[in-house]
């Protein structure tokens, strides 16, 4: 029996300069955040990272990461913070682990520039059932991602047949 599909909401906002990042520091300035910028590579404006801001706020863990300093533009970094939502708000430990999940899936469906570890690795038996909504100023990631789609375990589905009762007509190909 498959395990029930567990939905990760996401409410982004942004773009945020590097400056103005400082600023968030209250109770609710923990979940998720990418980062766009500059790469010598894939040019301006591009993702660069995503990160979590789980234990610190992004006020905190954000400014953290020094090869921001590096950056050709770093006048020009955006950032945009993602905070989970939901009807009912879970515990602490549920909430973290909720951030690392959506965090990791992420990554991997996006594939950002600067991060390093883009695997599902240890998290993608975890994964299997997560599908994580973005919503609000998403900037260039997919509406949603679910370890379904993005993980290494696909689902045993067979294409329909065409001798089928149980289902509608198959297409002719006339269309």
């Amino acid at each position: 029996m498959q395990a029930p599909a567990e939905i990760i909401h996401i409410l982004w906002d942004g773009p945020f300069t590097f400056d103005e990042i400082a600023t968030f520091t209250t109770p609710t300035d923990f979940g998720i955040y990418q980062i766009y910028g500059h790469h010598p590579v894939y040019g301006s404006d591009v993702m660069l990272y995503i990160g979590l801001a789980e234990r610190n706020r992004f006020g905190t863990r954000i400014p953290n990461h020094e090869w921001w300093l590096e950056n050709h533009d770093d006048g020009r970094i955006r950032v945009y913070l993602g905070r989970l939502a939901g009807v009912v708000q879970p515990s602490d430990d549920e909430w973290n682990r909720h951030i690392r999940l959506a965090e990791r899936l992420l990554i991997h469906a996006h594939y950002p520039a600067c991060n390093t570890k883009k695997s599902l690795g240890a998290l993608e038996p975890a994964l299997q059932n997560v599908h994580v909504c973005n919503w609000g100023r998403v900037a260039d990631l997919l509406p949603e991602v679910s370890g379904v789609r993005w993980g290494s375990k696909r689902p045993n589905v067979n294409i329909y047949s065409e001798a089928s009762n149980d289902g509608p007509a198959a297409p002719t190909g006339n269309g």
